[in-house]
């Protein structure tokens, strides 16, 4: 006789039946997946068109890593500079604080200055959170700091349990237990990081693990958060991917086989195999509330995923920025240039300097006939960087003209054209610096200083 209990899915207003209960599976030796992660091979990409559904959560966020994940593949921040950029957060995440939480370590003096300097800001949002090593000594430092929720690693994969814990299965999932009961009992909301989730055995560990922790949820009434780690960047999106890489599986599996709530699962990704950004977005689309980003994806070996693009992620999917201050992007990354001394790659999306310089010049002269033509959206209204045109011995006398309306930002009725004398003086300097055997584009530093000798020699006002 089947009992399962036949309950109403509040999400898509259906009718489901209760699934199967999923025991922990103890083995003997770890399952490494070996058929997919060859060490020898580059790993496997494998289907057997499985497809579940799209679950879009009724809200989504973003959380914040810059001051964990981020400052563990660089210098550390100084206090002064973790304030200022939790400030920028702050004002990017706009006034429904799209961007939730920011994670921060407590284990030096100057993490936790930083910690108490951003506490007292008294910011809804990004709430801050810590991440700890899990043991009593660091939760009672949570709470005496006064936060209300940390992160604990909880490494999910065999390869993790066996070869770095030394521990079964068994011992994992009681081990991390015992740790968590800690946690809850001194009125702490743990946020499980389940590292290396897409390396691990879904069903015979991760689910019956997470069936745990939504028990003690219930016996403590204290939410437990599940972070989705995609530590190695191994996940992938494509539909009908076999688990332990599908993104859509994994998440399914913890929505609907272990019973935990979109608002409690966040994805973190990482960048090794390009897919930081397309995995993330696919825990929104299949049922994860958060995703856990670092600002330009600044992270462990090849990065997290960056929180600028998922700003424009969340707009692209939801057709809002729901307040949102875009500009701030660019304002943090000269802060970073100038400030902090960080090198962000000149062809970074919203961010590097090339991002939007055209230098083709069959190129520029579709921007000076429309910006539309060649500039992803109005740049200068969400990031205040209008498209721009280098200029070279391809830019063309429309890519100089281009380069000098935006450059001094000239209203329309004072825009220079192809016939304009400045421009077609300008365009001949520019031949001859080619025909003289240059080969690297013209410096904005330089096109000033030519520019303003010609206005003089010929009274031209810009």
């Amino acid at each position: 006789m089947d009992n399962r209990k036949v309950y109403m899915n509040h999400h898509n207003n259906l009718l489901q039946l209760e699934e199967h209960m999923y025991p922990l599976v103890d083995v003997d030796k770890p399952n490494i997946f070996r058929n997919l992660f060859p060490y020898d091979e580059v790993p496997k990409i494998a289907f057997n068109d499985r497809i579940v559904p799209h679950s879009m959560p009724d809200e989504i966020w973003i959380t914040d890593t810059t001051f964990r994940d981020g400052q563990q593949s660089r210098a550390p921040y100084t206090t002064e500079q973790i304030v200022t950029i939790y400030d920028y957060l702050h004002r990017l995440g706009g006034p429904k604080g799209k961007i939730r939480q920011s994670e921060f370590f407590l284990y030096s003096k100057k993490d936790r200055d930083a910690v108490y300097q951003c506490l007292e800001k008294g910011y809804e949002f990004p709430e801050v959170t810590s991440w700890i090593r899990a043991n009593k000594k660091d939760f009672e430092l949570v709470k005496e700091i006064g936060l209300k929720e940390t992160g604990i690693l909880v490494s999910c994969s065999d390869y993790h349990i066996f070869y770095k814990l030394k521990m079964t299965r068994r011992e994992a999932l009681n081990h991390y237990l015992s740790i968590i009961r800690q946690c809850l009992e001194i009125g702490i909301s743990p946020r499980c990081h389940l590292e290396d989730i897409t390396r691990s055995d879904i069903y015979g560990f991760v689910i019956p693990f997470c069936l745990e922790l939504m028990n003690l949820m219930e016996e403590y009434q204290i939410p437990i958060k599940i972070r989705v780690c995609d530590t190695m960047g191994y996940g992938v999106n494509y539909p009908g991917a076999v688990i332990p890489r599908s993104i859509p599986g994994i998440i399914y599996g913890l929505m609907i086989h272990a019973g935990v709530p979109s608002e409690l699962i966040e994805f973190h990704g990482h960048n090794d195999f390009y897919k930081a950004v397309s995995n993330a977005t696919t825990a929104w689309l299949y049922g994860a509330s958060g995703v856990n980003c670092s600002l330009f994806g600044i992270g462990e070996r090849t990065g997290n995923t960056p929180l600028e693009a998922m700003v424009f992620e969340y707009a692209q999917l939801r057709g809002t920025l729901d307040g949102m201050e875009t500009t701030v992007i660019t304002e943090l990354a000269e802060y970073y240039e100038k400030e902090i001394g960080y090198h962000i790659p000149e062809h970074t999306p919203f961010v590097g300097k090339n991002f939007n310089v055209t230098r083709a010049g069959i190129h520029a002269d579709g921007l000076l006939k429309n910006e539309e033509i060649y500039n992803i959206f109005d740049t200068g209204k969400f990031l205040n960087r209008p498209a721009v045109v280098s200029v070279s011995n391809t830019s063309g006398i429309a890519g100089i003209a281009h380069w000098i309306n935006t450059y001094y930002k000239l209203p329309e009725d004072r825009k220079v054209g192809k016939d304009s004398e400045l421009v077609v003086a300008v365009k001949e300097w520019v031949d001859k610096q080619y025909d003289d055997g240059r080969v690297t584009v013209m410096t904005d530093e330089e096109m000033v200083q030519k520019i303003t000798e010609i206005c003089r020699e010929k009274s031209i006002i810009l």
